[in-house]
């Protein structure tokens, strides 16, 4: 069993509570990763380590120290298979909304266990759903993974069927942008199409990987903008991201869809640098 106590840093030190004021709390003032512990190491680190700086440098935050994160991970017990979660806020500071002008950011590293999924999604493909929340236009937040994630909280509460793996969501401008948890790759047939970010949604580090990975074996990767209509006349679609590396999606609201020819390369691509909490990786 996982250990609130023993199992979670703040400010490298071992606790199960932050303080009350946290504007992380508070306000959703922060930003977190969550990784893929695979052989008890923490895959694609530097990755995610850049993503959450460069969101702290959005926000405005305090970073936390060269090495504080290496500390963090020396004083942790990984397991072979499980979660890692980084998280910064602003800290504790300012009353209101308006930040403290100084601030200690407050730094939070946690060990989850492996999340148990049905070994046919990755097999047979995934069941999803269009969710009625929409995600806003807000460029200002768009492509950093900000703490406030109400819009997918929301989203998610949509359906508690078990068969559905997952909800595709749309901005409020109606283009579809993201899965609740996932990125999403779309096989046009002589390229790979992956959503416009630039107003709203989270840059994910597996799909930026599976991309660099595709161009570097001569496939043409595309930033654009899609609709549903896209999405039903592809070749295929594929949900990534980096625990369960990535799904082929079978049906939309009960709907076929084609089987992308590139979900089973680019899984076994995931598989062979064992990057994520994939069947193939785990049972090894």
């Amino acid at each position: 069993m996982i250990r609130p106590d023993a199992d979670c840093l703040v400010n490298g030190r071992p606790a199960a509570t932050i303080d009350v004021a946290d504007r992380g709390l508070a306000y959703g003032d922060g930003v977190f990763e969550t990784i893929a512990v695979v052989d008890g190491e923490p895959r694609l680190l530097t990755e995610h380590l850049q993503r959450l700086e460069r969101g702290c440098r959005r926000l405005g935050l305090s970073l936390p120290q060269p090495g504080d994160w290496q500390s963090d991970l020396d004083q942790t017990d990984l397991p072979r298979y499980g979660v890692l979660r980084l998280t910064v806020t602003r800290g504790v500071g300012g009353q209101g909304y308006a930040p403290p002008r100084s601030s200690r950011c407050t730094r939070i590293t946690r060990v989850l266990p492996a999340p148990e999924r049905p070994v046919d999604w990755w097999r047979a493909g995934i069941d999803v759903r269009w969710c009625d929340t929409r995600l806003a236009i807000q460029p200002a937040l768009a492509g950093i993974k900000h703490l406030n994630r109400l819009e997918q909280v929301l989203a998610r509460a949509e359906w508690n069927d078990s068969a559905i793996a997952e909800g595709l969501m749309r901005s409020t401008g109606g283009q579809v942008i993201e899965a609740t948890s996932s990125n999403i790759l779309v096989d046009a047939g002589d390229r790979l199409l992956i959503p416009d970010t630039r107003e709203c949604g989270v840059d994910g580090i597996m799909q930026q990987w599976l991309i660099n990975g595709a161009q570097s074996s001569g496939v043409n990767v595309e930033r654009a903008s899609l609709n549903a209509e896209a999405l039903m006349g592809s070749h295929g679609i594929m949900l990534t991201n980096s625990l369960v590396g990535l799904w082929s999606v079978r049906r939309i609201n009960q709907t076929p869809v084609p089987h992308s020819p590139r979900a089973h390369w680019l899984q076994g691509r995931i598989a062979e640098h064992r990057l994520a909490l994939m069947p193939e990786v785990v049972t090894r």
